[in-house]
């Protein structure tokens, strides 16, 4: 998950990050974390899946999740 590994990047700068996921991959994202010394950092799960989403749907999906990746990277 080159996500998770960008936001370690991102973290080591002193530059908030967060992952944006969806429930399938949520195991290998904590483990990757974990692996990396940064055991319980934050990510953003979504249901899964969502390629089948039209795009008014992902819309929608996605604006349920703003205030969370807001907190996250404001934290």
């Amino acid at each position: 998950m080159c996500s998770v590994h960008d936001t370690i990047e991102f973290e080591k700068r002193a530059i908030p990050a967060t992952v944006i996921i969806t429930q399938a991959f949520t195991n290998a994202c904590v483990f990757q974390f974990k692996g990396k010394g940064m055991e319980g950092h934050p990510y953003v799960e979504l249901p899964h899946p969502i390629s089948n989403l039209k795009p008014a749907e992902m819309r929608e999906l996605a604006l349920k999740y703003v205030d969370q990746i807001v907190r996250q990277l404001t934290a």
